[in-house]
């Protein structure tokens, strides 16, 4: 059998992967539009935050050479002969096929509007696309994107990537993402996205660009105008249906190759799939249903019989396996009868998703509203009239819940007692609905891009020893799509491995074999000092950046040694490589420690005058300190040095470690305070300054139940009581605020901060990489109740060693920006020329905003 795909993007190459996996023999040829193999467009913002074209592509030239298919790039075909059965290329090939799939795909729809050729008018599809925007944005200063539906949203956020923060949406319907949620729904993701900096305009038709060559301003139908100096376009799709026009297959009145169940279209030998193809008068414009449509025709395609050559195409169960020269299709799949357009993403840092049917209404239906709009969440559910049924839904600012309401609706499990409860949480202790991802049915589809069940992840976890996700990834392929199933697919691995008795371990990296907290352990053990003493003893390889980090945390935790020491400079994350955070546009942040939130005059005339001398721009944080931005990789030794000569130290901004100790005035002025707040929180910052931990640490002390420091959103919150203090711990504030829980009340100084030893150093030795302490509490067996237990208790009959361990953490402390300006090997790094260490790098431009430089948008 002789196969041709006209057409090299996701769902073309899809189908290449599930033919050759099914039936390798068949001779297979591909013909691409664009110059380079296809890519992932499902993730193409990600091209503005530093991927590269190779990191986007789905497979190198090599694969296609692997597995004997015939690329032929940057050559489309032109003409389709259905008599002789052949296709002709631009360059010339002419290609005879059994069987041609048209997986053309569709193009960027762009509105009839005078001016719409201009310089600086851009449409979002291609990468060639992306690297025009690119280099336009570098002078461009407002920006505009004509579409707020999901593509238009997604190339706002390439604008904003790109430094133009002066991005406006311009969407025709009266709100943004109409397709995929209701008005209430689409309000608080408005709301949202103007507070990132976005500016929304809804019921907008644009009757004009202006300008000359290049664009200058946008004109709208009610008389309005904008000024733009960039536009880009993503106002929808429509199919790539050029080429079956011209070779007379049959089209939908408004585009679209017309295909059946089958995806076969009044050709018998000719299909369509993806987004060129019309299925019962419908474009499917994501791809996880274009990857089933080329599962579908691989699969059937895969079971004609390879004997006695080729046969008109039909559909049959495979009798004899000696027919077939792969694996047999999985599950029989041999038709398309539609696809859930069920879609979970994150826009801007905004979780929006829905499910189902999220508009349903009438008398047969009930719908369950949660709206926050001091948070910005909104969550709908359908369910029927009698209660039992989940039917569709919508989430816009909080959708961890999205993969188990996708599935309940799915797979119609049946509903908790009071069904609210999906979106608001059990409030009594009730089993929610099914039995989380275990009450699932083995056939329920988890990964939809990749068709995978539950089943068979689970099978490729019992029965293939596939316990990483890695593994699971490359035997089932879940996970490896848009990658929203991932969560699902992890604790169903977990669930998987507990059912059979197996001891879960999560290893850092492949380089180590071993847990954060066995590792903890064993570099203890072993005494060893070094990155290269822990990957020669314990690991094997040359290590990798997901395991680096999380062993140089513990070398610091363990010894207290200077983190940029020879043999553990190069382990250190990218900002304790250079004791400083790195900003925007390759610059640098600089934040000394203020204790408490206390400063002298004196102090703040040296920060003002350091500022000064230097250009950078000031804020205060939410952490009572003062950042400063903007500074050069060659002045940072120098702005250290002048800082500690007025007594500041390291604020370690830069480290997975403490950050800072909130406090209000307390006592001192307060006519509430009970306590003084400061004085305590000065006392407690200074001892726990410049610990390493798994993640970052905050705390906050308040003088009074007022709580001005805020301290119950703090990984450790002190509050003053009449009788001494309350100790709260693990919460956080951020993306999903938790509030802290009481371990301990009414405590004196010294027993509050004993407490505070043990469980800083129980989290310490215990928590997994990047685990907040809010996290590493949600996960302990036992919650609140157990650590109590451990810290007040001493039920483990550790606390007298990690009150010692703690102490000799304590009086090792030094400051490292101190040693980094003594130490003349180290100093030296921070240069940005080798050979020209007074030279600052040439490409860092600033800008004036409110009488202060900020950095030039420039990509």
């Amino acid at each position: 059998m002789k196969v041709v795909v006209i057409g090299n993007g996701m769902v073309g190459y899809k189908f290449c992967e599930k033919l050759k996996s099914m039936a390798p023999s068949v001779e297979l040829i591909v013909f691409g539009e664009e110059i380079r193999p296809a890519y992932d467009r499902v993730h193409l913002s990600e091209f503005f935050a530093g991927k590269t074209a190779d990191d986007l592509t789905l497979a190198g030239l090599d694969w296609y050479q692997d597995n004997n298919i015939r690329l032929h790039l940057g050559d489309p075909v032109q003409s389709i002969d259905r008599t002789a059965k052949t296709v002709h290329s631009h360059k010339g090939i002419i290609e005879s096929y059994d069987y041609l799939v048209l997986a053309t795909g569709s193009a960027a729809f762009v509105p009839p509007i005078p001016g719409v050729d201009k310089q600086g008018v851009f449409i979002y599809r291609t990468i060639e696309d992306l690297e025009m925007m690119n280099a336009h944005a570098r002078k461009a200063k407002t920006g505009a994107v004509i579409g707020g539906g999901l593509l238009g949203l997604e190339a706002a956020k390439a604008m904003l990537d790109l430094g133009i923060s002066n991005t406006q949406v311009i969407e025709f319907a009266p709100r943004l993402m109409p397709r995929q949620i209701d008005d209430a729904g689409s309000n608080i993701l408005r709301n949202k996205l103007e507070m990132l900096g976005l500016k929304i305009h809804t019921s907008k038709n644009t009757s004009e660009i202006s300008g000359g060559e290049s664009i200058t301003g946008m004109q709208f139908s009610d008389g309005t105008s904008i000024e733009v100096d960039m536009l880009v376009i993503s106002a929808g799709i429509k199919p790539r249906d050029e080429l079956a026009k011209l070779c007379g297959l049959e089209t939908g009145s408004r585009g679209g190759i017309v295909v059946d169940e089958k995806l076969q279209t009044n050709d018998p030998s000719i299909f369509a799939i993806g987004e060129c193809a019309l299925y019962s008068g419908m474009i499917y414009g994501l791809v996880a249903p274009g990857y089933e449509m080329a599962s579908v025709v691989a699969e059937n395609l895969a079971s004609l019989p390879r004997t006695g050559g080729v046969v008109p195409f039909g559909f049959k169960e495979i009798t004899n396996i000696a027919e077939f020269s792969g694996p047999p299709p999985s599950g029989g799949r041999v038709a398309f009868t539609g696809y859930d357009m069920s879609t979970k993403l994150k826009l801007i840092g905004i979780d929006v998703a829905s499910f189902g049917d999220p508009f349903l209404t009438g008398e047969n239906i009930r719908t369950v509203v949660f709206e926050d709009t001091m948070k910005g969440i909104y969550k709908r559910i359908n369910i029927s009239a009698d209660g039992k049924e989940l039917l569709g839904g919508v989430l816009v600012g909080d959708a961890e819940q999205y993969n188990m309401l996708l599935q309940t609706c799915k797979n119609k499990l049946v509903l908790p007692p009071n069904p609210e409860d999906l979106v608001l949480g059990s409030r009594g202790g009730e089993n929610l609905a099914g039995a989380g991802v275990q009450g699932l049915p083995d056939e329920a589809m988890i990964c939809s891009c990749e068709t995978v069940s539950k089943g068979a992840i689970c099978n490729a976890v019992s029965e293939l020893a596939c316990e990483t996700m890695d593994a699971i990834k490359k035997c089932t392929k879940a996970g490896t799509g848009c990658g929203g199933c991932v969560p699902m697919v992890k604790d169903l691995m977990l669930y998987t491995m507990k059912s059979q008795g197996k001891y879960i371990r999560n290893i850092l990296c492949e380089h180590f074999n071993y847990s954060r907290q066995e590792m903890f352990d064993l570099v203890k053990l072993h005494e060893l000092k070094t990155y290269n003493e822990v990957l020669d003893k314990l690991g094997k390889g040359d290590g990798c950046e997901l395991c680096k980090p999380p062993v140089a945390s513990i070398l610091a935790s363990l010894w207290g040694e200077m983190i940029l020491k020879k043999g553990n400079d190069t382990a250190q994350d990218s900002n304790d490589r250079f004791l400083a955070n790195i900003q925007k546009g390759g610059t640098y942040s600089v934040v000394p420690r203020i204790p408490g939130g206390e400063i002298t005059p004196d102090k703040l005339i040296v920060i003002g005058q350091v500022a000064k001398q230097y250009n950078l721009y000031t804020k205060i944080t939410g952490g009572q300190r003062i950042d400063l931005f903007g500074a050069h990789l060659n002045d940072l030794p120098d702005i250290w040095g002048q800082l500690i000569a007025a007594g500041f130290e390291s604020g370690h901004a830069y480290g997975k470690s403490l950050r800072t100790v909130k406090s209000c005035v307390g006592s001192t002025w307060c006519r509430f305070g009970l306590h003084d707040s400061v004085s305590y929180a000065i006392r407690i910052e200074e001892r726990y300054r410049g610990l390493r931990s798994p993640h970052k640490l905050k705390g906050g002390v308040s003088g009074c139940i007022r709580e001005c420091a805020e301290a119950q959103s703090k990984d450790f919150g002190i509050i003053a009581t009449e009788k001494g203090w309350n100790l709260h711990i693990c919460g956080n504030g951020g993306s999903k605020p938790q509030h802290a829980l009481l371990l301990a009340a009414d405590l004196d100084d010294e027993t509050c901060i004993k407490y505070i030893d043990r469980f800083l150093m129980f989290y310490i030795k215990t928590a997994d990489t990047l685990t907040r302490t809010a996290t590493w509490l949600n996960k302990m067996e036992g919650g609140i109740d157990y650590i109590r237990n451990v810290v007040v208790n001493d039920s483990l009959g550790m606390a007298q060693a990690w009150e010692a361990e703690m102490q000799t953490l304590v009086d090792c402390y030094k400051c490292e920006w101190k040693e980094a300006i003594e130490n003349p090997e180290i100093k030296k790094r921070f240069n940005h020329f080798v050979n020209a260490p007074e030279v600052k790098d040439p490409t860092v431009k600033f800008e004036t905003m409110r009488e202060q430089k900020k950095v030039a948008d420039w990509k």
